[in-house]
């Protein structure tokens, strides 16, 4: 590692922001706790660039989070200045150079002096015949790549941040990086990290894991909801980061929120896949290991992570445009709301169909008729019985916009035409918009130069070639990460036994990755572990979640804090915008697994 005498530490970062449309009052909060050195902001989840997509296709000088700019730094930013807090921010979106120009007018405007970085070279949609001519597919589907994209963006990684950092950046914007790189940055940047210090860079990484997501690490989210007081006042999460890469997370002090080890660890567990091989651009990290320890209420300590070559390919996140999409949304109330709006739904659908065949338009590509009340979500499991209020949710894509503009004055006619007690919030006709579909690949680092332009200047800097090979590593495909024991045998007792809700033994969190949806369950108690590990087999959960899960289920240990993790495939319907179903993210997966009947020892005091 490149230590100095000036090396500090400790490195106080503060996460303000968990995606593009979390509260403000995050910033404020940490900025004016006086308690951080830097300010990190995460905007991009990848359902977040297909809506920048949309944004960008209608008004080309949008295309990045302009709440970055309009709600945090026109209130904050002579105070951050005051304070000598730096900020790393991906609010730069697709338009990197449009959100710094934004924030350098607004210090303008202020009267104040902030040198702004721009790190992008990102954008790889001019590549995209060569990306075709190569046969490149989707990672997920292995579908072949569109004619056309909108957007084709390549995951960055985090020394950018840290050169721009380096050479006196007060404020580094990005496009496209990974989550945690606006954290790892300034990590990178204080402590002198190279590229081969992996079990740093992999600390580092699972620091900003931990807090890219916001009150999620703090008790937003967390299972145990009851236990987290004042959600009004929830403090956004700080790390203290030593210069190995372990951490302690704690928040604001007089905040609200839960600062404790189960909320980490579902944080920990949140949208990863195989916790030995989570491939980052910089590190591929191993989490298996990672202990996590309260050293009071107030802080809790992560140690742990370690890291290895992370090969030489970026993940690219692409969009492309499929058409147009609608939904139209009804209330229906009364006996048998159920079959009233099932009913109304499949009217629509059929009144349309009949106009689509009439102009000699094709049918929708796709269309759904779901209901929300009727615990539609939990399939086979639902115990709704007879619900007296529903919400019917109609969605339908089409490739003619005019085929879905008719649709939309179809939904408001349902209120006078078939079922008593039809009503709805009054919202007026549905919109049409552009249905744009998220994609994923890998592609050579080798054709994706990272760059580093000042806003105030104009200059524009670009790695030597020595330091992207560096950045771009040697190895091909990270090396495989050695084997761990499973759990122990379970011996179950003798004697008589009890089924419970899995959420009497375990905490969980869940998301997703295009179609693939993650469950991590993190055992109650140590002891728990074996069984869960004997009972909650691959198949079962498949099969608990087959009405939603259309592939295989993979499941992971994690010893070092006493947790599985699922990886469920083809489980979102398409995931992100793809989806029609009211959960395209997988965000109540976890809680419909925890109801799963689990048998245990009638002894066991639960």
């Amino acid at each position: 590692m490149g230590m100095t005498a000036t090396t500090p530490s400790t490195v106080r970062i503060g996460g303000a922001s968990g995606f593009w449309g979390d509260s403000p009052l995050g910033a404020r909060q940490l900025v004016r706790s006086g308690e951080i050195d830097y300010l990190v902001f995460d905007y991009l989840a990848e359902t977040t660039m297909a809506i920048l997509a949309g944004a960008r296709l209608k008004r080309p000088e949008l295309g990045y989070a302009t709440d970055f700019v309009d709600s945090v730094m026109a209130e904050l930013l002579p105070e951050i200045q005051q304070r000598g807090i730096k900020v790393v921010a991906n609010a730069g979106g697709m338009n990197p150079r449009g959100c710094a120009e934004a924030v350098q007018a607004v210090a303008a405007r202020l009267g104040l002096r902030v040198r702004v970085a721009i790190v992008a070279g990102d954008d790889v949609s001019s590549q995209w015949d060569a990306l075709r001519a190569a046969d490149v597919r989707d990672m997920f589907s292995n579908a072949p790549l569109p004619a056309k994209a909108l957007s084709a963006n390549a995951y960055l990684g985090a020394f950018p941040i840290a050169r721009a950092l380096d050479e006196g950046a007060d404020i580094v914007i990005t496009g496209r990086v990974v989550d945690s790189a606006v954290t790892l940055g300034p990590l990178i940047h204080a402590f002198g990290w190279q590229a081969t210090d992996f079990d740093a860079l992999a600390g580092g990484s699972l620091a900003g894991h931990i807090i890219e997501c916001g009150c999620q690490a703090t008790g937003g989210l967390h299972t145990d909801w009851l236990d987290v007081p004042d959600w009004p006042h929830i403090g956004y999460p700080i790390i203290d980061c030593a210069a190995d890469g372990s951490f302690v997370l704690r928040k604001p002090a007089g905040t609200g929120g839960l600062i404790a080890p189960a909320p980490v660890a579902e944080q920990l567990l949140y949208e990863i896949g195989d916790p030995g091989a989570y491939v980052l651009p910089d590190v591929c990290c191993d989490f298996r290991a990672v202990r996590i320890t309260a050293l009071d209420d107030q802080r809790v300590h992560v140690s742990g992570a370690r890291g290895r070559d992370p090969g030489h390919h970026y993940k690219v996140s692409a969009t492309s445009l499929a058409g147009f999409r609608c939904t139209g949304t009804l209330v229906l109330v009364g006996m048998d709301a159920p079959a009233k709006a099932r009913r109304t739904g499949e009217a629509i659908l059929t009144r349309m169909r009949e106009h689509l065949a009439e102009q000699g338009w094709p049918d929708f590509t796709r269309a759904t008729v779901e209901l929300l009340g009727a615990e539609t979500l939990y399939g086979p499991h639902a115990r709704a019985g007879q619900s007296r209020e529903v919400m019917l949710r109609v969605v339908v894509q089409h490739p003619r916009k005019e085929a879905l503009e008719r649709f939309a004055r179809e939904i408001a006619p349902a209120g006078t035409s078939w079922s008593p007690g039809t009503t709805g919030p009054g919202a007026g006709r549905p919109s049409v918009s552009p249905h744009i579909l998220p994609l994923a690949f890998r592609w050579p680092k080798a054709a994706v130069v990272p760059t580093l332009d000042w806003c105030d200047t104009g200059e524009a800097w670009q790695p030597a070639p020595a330091t992207v090979a560096v950045w771009q590593s040697s190895q091909a495909l990270p090396m495989p990460a050695p084997a761990l024991p499973e759990p122990a045998p379970w011996r179950a007792p003798s004697g008589e036994h009890q089924a419970v809700p899995l959420i009497r033994l375990a905490w969980a969190r869940s998301g997703d990755k295009g179609d693939i949806a993650n469950i991590g369950l993190v055992a109650r108690h140590p002891h728990y572990l074996p069984l869960l590990w004997d009972y909650l087999t691959p198949e079962r959960v498949q099969s608990y979640l087959a009405h939603l899960v259309k592939g295989p289920v993979e499941r992971f240990h994690l010893p070092g804090i006493h947790a599985l993790n699922f990886v469920l495939h083809e489980a979102l319907d398409g995931g992100g915008p793809a989806s029609t179903r009211n959960d395209p993210l997988g965000k109540a997966m976890g809680q419909l697994l925890l109801e799963l009947p689990v048998p245990v020892p009638q002894a066991w005091d639960l």
